[in-house]
């Protein structure tokens, strides 16, 4: 007779423990930074956290030195006033009220509003604002603040016969004066932009009586009037503004009955003019439509308007019935994209068009882009004279089994006319400008090279020869073109251009023979310099610019923060450790910088500092419970594999680690792991792989080793390179050789599955959406672009490295279905029927293999679900259940109903069976 227990997990063994155990329960405990900002004038950060499992988010205002300024649950959506006296944030609901009222089938507009929250920074006050739909906050002007709110509701009987105020009619539009607190409103909104640095505010309203009719408006700042630019029946679309607030643009269909070409017109507003003007319409063009799915922009300095046109779209025969239409897909061998990449495509195709610009000085129209080009790039921000444009749809049947990157030809294009020049065939990878456009530059794939063309000399000239140093990655292992390490940066002038190689950052002539000087001195010492932009919007670095870099040691897996005047390229040390420095922030108007530094132990919490690093203060204490609990620790672990190969890998201990005991070991692996030795990992539901802190936590190590891979044998290699390291583990003395379980996740879940037909070292084995039939599988597609699985394995990841046709005896060999009779280990599979990455038939191979052959299998769908859960309860749902699995094989824990008796369809979604049973 079984008893049955309902536990989450069973914690084996630690209750003893001084410290607490990490359970389930702790996801809602742990939270996370989001969206961290610091204010221009750097004196305050403010940042969001929220809960890796349910609960409320909040927003909190600190000073950079680290004093608690506000904190308000039930928040988000946070923004700084452009002169950092005002912080604005979204007030939401309580979750846990909101969950209740879900529950209650409680209507949507019933629900309870968000409110608005403006906190003066200065006067420590907060004012709220109920019924909040949006709001906007100046980026680069001050004193005003902009939202679309939903008032209550009016009962009167002449309200009643107004307008109701929703999704479809608009609510109210407020423009709010900070200084002095005055409001003014427009009603039945539905859209509004703002400018970014001039004074420019307009909006599209479905109109209230005869006195405000439906149309485009803005908002005079001068007058603080509400004043129309454009008034008729129909539709509106695209509003944007210019940078300095000197003209705006929107796209009207003002035709009322129900053509299905519709009649789009393109509309500029400029500073001075009482109305708009009609650019372009259908009938301006000769056989095509203005777009009004493609969003028009501005040059950086407003002098040009680019904007798209399109083929008229293929219209269905409205007077056909439904059983005379005929749906039937037709694959044609020389169709350039799968049916199936189309089918992904087909929204872009239909909203895609040809880009053009509207030049305010001559106003002259120039269609710079045709359907013979995918990328179209104007120079210096749109305002330079320099374009290019690319086509790659020659090479689009090539995708299919090479992979990317896919090949192109270059053009240059005239910018006063629209004619085009091919400049270069085929060029495997993307084509760029420089940041005046004296340059187009390229990597290319297959010289493993850096190339630019010069537009004065009209000649490529190759910026790399690989000769001192290699520019592309030394460590590439599978059968393909390696990739570059990357372009830093452009210098003032378009005069130099910065390329980093492994370790350093080299200084490179465009023009003439190549010229390198390398500016770093990373490689003796294994050290990677890479630079770190604190200013978004810089283009290019300047004379005597002081650069920030990050530093990383291959080595040691730790971390610095160095700064070089460039032209002097002296390196000076400001900050190391063993920690991985995570994203710096700088404020706009001040040297003052927020960054974070995490390793295994240490949460990446906010740190604050001038640009010299000198004075760092701890801004946030976001886990203080994390000290309460049992933790863990992370070293790197240093084998030979049977190849021969020295290798590395990470090891997880628990914090309170007995060398004289024996433990039991969870393998993790993917690839190459162990430069995140550094990397925090707080208890959270993952997706697809073990929270390494929450094992640790329990007396599980955790090993993840290192895999380089020799191309045709990738199954072989991962025994050569796992098996040894876990053999080399169990000799230290402190393993539990008969307790040792593996977990891996899509490519791990492939080697997992390759692994047990050739090893018993496991006790157990959980593979996540693996590929147990390489054959089956190459014929497969990718169902989230559509394309055919075969380059996989002849280029990329797989590594067979040839055609089916050409590599039998391999994908046979690589395939672990050929070879299941062999398995003696328990396997655990999840694999979810919504499974864009890897088709959701290879679980199901897999699965009905082991059960025909009576193998102790579980095969976890998450029903609607991609490549791995992503609702979180299906997300906690999955990290209880392989808990329980490897408590239950590696600790001796009592099963879980879910394994010993299954969960039948008709009790799916009703009973989980995550109750253990007790003999």
């Amino acid at each position: 007779m079984k008893k049955l227990a309902l536990l989450l997990l069973f914690p084996f063994g630690l209750m003893a423990q001084e410290k607490k155990v990490l359970d389930h329960s702790a996801y809602d405990l742990w939270r996370n930074i989001e969206n961290p900002k610091v204010s221009n004038d750097g004196k305050y950060v403010a940042f969001g956290t929220k809960p890796n499992g349910l609960g409320n988010e909040t927003v909190s205002l600190i000073e950079s030195g680290g004093a608690n300024v506000l904190t308000y649950d039930r928040s988000s959506s946070h923004s700084f006033s452009n002169n950092s006296q005002y912080l604005f944030f979204k007030i939401t609901n309580d979750f846990e009220a909101d969950r209740d009222l879900k529950r209650k089938k409680t209507k949507e507009e019933k629900m309870p509003k968000d409110t608005l929250a403006i906190y003066s920074i200065p006067a420590r006050k907060l004012e709220k604002i109920a019924g909040v739909k949006s709001f906007k906050v100046p980026e680069k002007w001050d004193d005003y603040l902009v939202y679309l709110y939903e008032p209550e509701k009016d009962t009167t009987k002449a309200a009643k016969k107004l307008k109701k105020r929703d999704k479809k009619n608009g609510y109210d539009l407020v423009v709010r004066e900070l200084s002095t607190g005055n409001s003014y409103t427009f009603e039945y909104v539905l859209d509004y932009q703002i400018a970014e640095e001039g004074q420019g505010l307009s909006l599209i309203t479905t109109g209230k009586d005869s006195t405000i009719q439906k149309g485009v408006y803005r908002f005079d700042f001068t007058d603080k009037s509400f004043k129309p630019v454009f008034r008729a029946k129909g539709e509106y679309y695209q509003l944007n503004w210019d940078r300095l607030a000197k003209s705006f643009t929107f796209i009207t269909d003002t035709d009322t009955t129900k053509a299905l070409i519709r009649d789009y017109h393109l509309h500029l507003w400029q500073q001075g003019s009482d109305s708009s003007m009609t650019l372009m319409s259908n009938k301006d063009l000769d056989n095509l439509n203005v777009n009004h799915e493609f969003k028009n922009y501005f040059s950086e300095s407003g002098k040009r308007l680019f904007f798209q046109v399109k083929e008229y779209p293929i219209l269905q025969d409205t007077s056909l019935l439904d059983d005379e239409i005929v749906n039937v897909e037709v694959w044609n061998y020389n169709d350039d994209r799968l049916y199936t990449v189309q089918e992904i495509d087909k929204n872009n195709d239909v909203k895609s068009g040809y880009l053009s610009y509207y030049d305010m000085a001559s106003k002259k129209i120039v269609r710079l882009g045709s359907s013979q080009f995918t990328d179209v790039e104007v120079s210096d921000q749109g305002d330079g004279n320099t374009v290019i444009a690319t086509d790659e749809r020659p090479y689009w049947h090539l995708v299919q089994w090479e992979g990317g990157p896919i090949q192109r030809d270059f053009y240059s294009v005239d910018i006063n006319s629209g004619s085009s020049t091919k400049i270069e065939t085929a060029i495997r990878g993307s084509v760029r400008l420089s940041p005046k456009g004296k340059y187009a530059y390229w990597y290319e794939s297959q010289d493993s090279a850096w190339f630019a063309y010069s537009f004065a000399e009209g000649k490529v000239q190759r910026l790399t020869d690989n000769k001192e140093v290699l520019f592309y990655d030394e460590e590439n292992d599978a059968p393909d073109y390696p990739s570059p390490y990357g372009l830093m940066s452009w210098t003032e002038n378009d005069s130099k251009v910065l390329i980093y190689d492994r370790f350093d950052i080299w200084e490179v002539n465009p023009a003439g023979t190549v010229s390198r000087k390398r500016l770093t001195s990373g490689r003796s010492d294994k050290i990677q310099y890479r630079y770190v932009r604190l200013d978004p919007e810089e283009r290019f670095i300047k004379s005597n610019q002081l650069l920030t870099l990050r530093s990383f040691n291959e080595k040691d897996k730790s971390s610095g923060i160095y700064s070089m005047t460039y032209g002097k390229n002296q390196l000076k040390k400001l900050r190391s450790g063993n920690v991985s420095v995570g994203r710096i922030l700088k404020a706009r108007d001040a040297q003052q910088v927020i960054f974070t530094e995490e390793s295994f132990t240490q949460f990446p919490d906010l740190l604050s500092s001038d640009i010299s690093f000198k004075k760092v203060q701890r801004v946030t204490n976001i886990n203080p419970q994390q000290k309460e609990y049992n933790w863990g620790t992370a070293e790197l672990y240093k084998w030979t594999s049977l190849d021969g190969i020295e290798l590395e890998g990470m090891l997880i201990k628990p914090e309170n680690f007995d060398p004289n005991k024996k433990y039991p070991m969870i393998v993790n692996f993917y690839e190459r792991s162990s430069d995140g030795l550094n990397g925090h990992r707080e208890p959270s539901p993952g997706r697809s792989t073990i929270n390494y802190s929450f094992y640790a936590s329990r007396g599980y190590l955790i090993f993840n080793p290192n895999v380089h891979y020799k191309v045709g044998y990738p199954g072989e290699s991962a025994y050569n390179c796992v098996i040894p390291g876990v053999e080399a583990l169990i000799k230290e003395g402190f393993v539990d050789e008969k307790n040792i379980g593996v977990q891996g996740h899509s490519w791990g879940g492939y080697q997992i599955a390759y692994l047990i037909t050739k090893t018993d070292i496991f006790k157990c084995a959980e593979a996540g959406a693996p590929v147990p039939n390489m054959i089956s599988a190459y014929g497969g597609i990718r169902w989230w672009t559509g394309l055919s699985r075969m380059f996989q394995y002849e280029h990329t990841q797989s590594r067979i490295g040839g055609t089916l046709w050409d590599k039998r005896d391999l994908y046979i060999e690589n395939s672990p279905i050929f070879f299941i009779d062999k398995v003696n280990t328990p396997v655990l599979i999840m694999h979810n029927d919504a499974d864009g990455h890897v088709p959701w038939y290879q679980g199901i191979e897999y699965f009905v293999a082991l059960k025909r052959l009576n193998k102790p299998s579980w095969l976890l769908n998450y029903q609607g679900e991609p490549h791995w859960p992503q609702k979180l309860q299906n997300r906690i749902d999955f990290n209880i259940r392989l808990a329980q699995y490897f408590d239950y094989y590696l600790k001796g824990a009592p099963m879980p109903k879910w394994m010993s008796d299954g969960v039948p369809a008709i009790e799916l979604g009703i009973n989980q069976g995550l109750e253990l049973t007790e003999e």
